[in-house]
């Protein structure tokens, strides 16, 4: 086969694994040799706070990556060139600093991702260097999947329905880039680094060892392994936060330390081979790409107003008037601190708080308990798990708290209020969620730890607990904050009379 470029360069960024990957599978193909780089960001780093353990978690990858690279070529002076500084500034340095002709990377779809890149493209041409990228996190992209209109869907089901018909082997089957590994070039004496440490970067340790979250290619194996051991209980067991029904691998999808084709290629079979609760979750997988395609064909649902604000995918949402002022900021920060006097609210802000991860039904309940319960704007919520989720990742964030707020496309109808004391006799019947991060409580019977206001006094001392010091009261009344929320969104009803 002939190779147009001598030598290429692979800039690795949300795609932290050796096997199965795009860009680096089609850059073997077409150079005589491929030098690999992943830039530590420092206009997405420099933001964050000194101890984060999405760094550390990328760090350790960056590690296993590098290792991989290096047993995939079968020489040790193989492997990972890491700088840290501005990757649109350090991509096009690079490129001329190895004398790559051409750079290949994967399609990320978050605005300011594509800014950068058009900045790195600009930067490169001015070099002479070509930049080529390819799909590789999503399974179908932007227009991939249309209407019969031919337009972008907006609505999940019939989404699903036209993903499950037109997937196939040939949008399933993974890139042999072992096939081509002979490819992978020696790196340049001035290159043989380590990758540099946390301290290096100016971060510091988390507690992600202790959370026993592994990172890298090696702790999405392990994990897989162990959810392909339960994936038919899944459907059963993935609402109930008490019990190990997820598959916990969101964040090495958030960053590619696992291929996306690999989990569904694996769901799908199970699927059609009869696992329902591999279905479940080719379901969950679905929804993934139906987030990222939103993002790509609405850009406007990530793109702040003159306000600073993103605004809701159905602006008509944008009419309703949330709470401000200081009794607004108070009744977040209770939110944010967990201290909302609903148990399962508050387990599942101190889950995430310790963490930095949180039970999908649980996101769902704490959402819609900020927006409909609190009447607070739904984006100061998607904001705060924007700086604490390890997985998080823009379109499947704001896809979902545009859900929970019902402003988004296929949301959850603005008349559907979750009740947080309802949802947690349902799914943590037993209180073995709420003890667990709350053990203030755990003295209270399973029927009362759902609701510790509607236990007697006599239940209360033998508890141990005094309403209002060792645990809050409710800061509102979930019956009357339903009305409010129903008048709220009438502007909406108005609106949509109106039209």
């Amino acid at each position: 086969m002939d190779k147009p470029y001598p030598r290429g360069m692979v800039w690795f960024r949300r795609d932290l694994r050796a096997d199965d990957h795009a860009a680096l599978y089609h850059a073997l193909r077409s150079c005589r040799e491929v030098l690999c780089v992943f830039v530590l960001d420092r206009d997405l780093l420099d933001p964050l706070p000194r101890a984060d353990r999405r760094v550390e978690f990328i760090r350790e990858s960056l590690v296993q990556l590098d290792a991989g690279l290096r047993a995939l070529a079968g020489r040790a002076g193989c492997g990972l060139i890491v700088r840290h500084g501005h990757a649109a500034d350090e991509i096009p340095a690079l490129a001329r600093e190895l004398e790559a002709q051409a750079v290949f990377a994967n399609h990320d779809y978050e605005p300011a991702a594509m800014a950068r890149d058009a900045r790195v493209r600009g930067g490169l041409a001015d070099a002479g260097v070509a930049f080529h990228t390819y799909k590789d996190q999503v399974i179908f992209e932007r227009e991939e999947l249309l209407t019969q209109t031919g337009k972008p869907y907006a609505v999940f089901t019939p989404y699903k329905k036209a993903w499950l018909k037109k997937v196939d082997d040939f949008f399933l089957r993974a890139y042999p880039v072992e096939k081509y590994a002979q490819g992978l070039a020696t790196r340049p004496g001035d290159f043989q680094h380590d990758v540099p440490t946390l301290e290096a970067i100016g971060f510091e340790p988390t507690n992600l060892a202790e959370l026993k979250i592994e990172p890298g290619m090696e702790g999405a194996r392990s994990l897989l392994s162990d959810f392909l051991e339960r994936i038919d209980r899944y459907g059963d067991a993935r609402d109930f936060p008490a019990i190990r029904g997820p598959s916990y691998l969101s964040v090495h999808l958030r960053f590619g330390t696992v291929s996306i084709r690999r989990l569904a290629a694996l769901a799908h079979a199970a699927a059609q081979a009869g696992s329902a609760g591999a279905a479940v979750w080719l379901s969950e997988l679905i929804w993934r790409d139906f987030y990222m395609q939103i993002l790509a064909n609405f850009p406007h649902v990530a793109t702040p107003d003159a306000q600073g604000r993103r605004p809701s995918f159905n602006r008509d949402y944008d009419a309703i008037r949330w709470h401000h002022g200081k009794h607004a900021d108070e009744m977040f920060a209770a939110w944010c601190e967990g201290r909302t006097g609903y148990p399962l609210v508050d387990a599942a802000m101190a889950q995430i708080n310790q963490s930095g991860w949180m039970h999908n039904r649980l996101r769902m309940v704490v959402a819609s308990f900020l927006s409909k319960d609190l009447g607070l704007d739904w984006r100061r919520g998607e904001a705060y798990f924007e700086q604490h989720l390890n997985d998080f990742d823009l379109a499947a964030n704001n896809g979902g708290w545009q859900w929970a707020s019902s402003s988004g496309c296929d949301a959850q109808p603005w008349f559907r209020i979750f009740n947080p004391v309802a949802q947690s006799r349902k799914f943590d019947a037993g209180g073995k969620f709420i003890r667990k991060y709350l053990p203030q409580l755990a003295g209270l019977s399973d029927e009362m730890i759902h609701a510790p206001w509607e236990a007697s006094p006599v239940e209360l001392e033998a508890a141990g607990i005094v309403l209002g010091e060792t645990y809050p009261r409710p800061v509102v009344d979930h019956a009357e904050a339903r009305e409010a929320t129903l008048a709220r969104y009438a502007v909406v009803k108005k609106k949509a009379e109106g039209s």
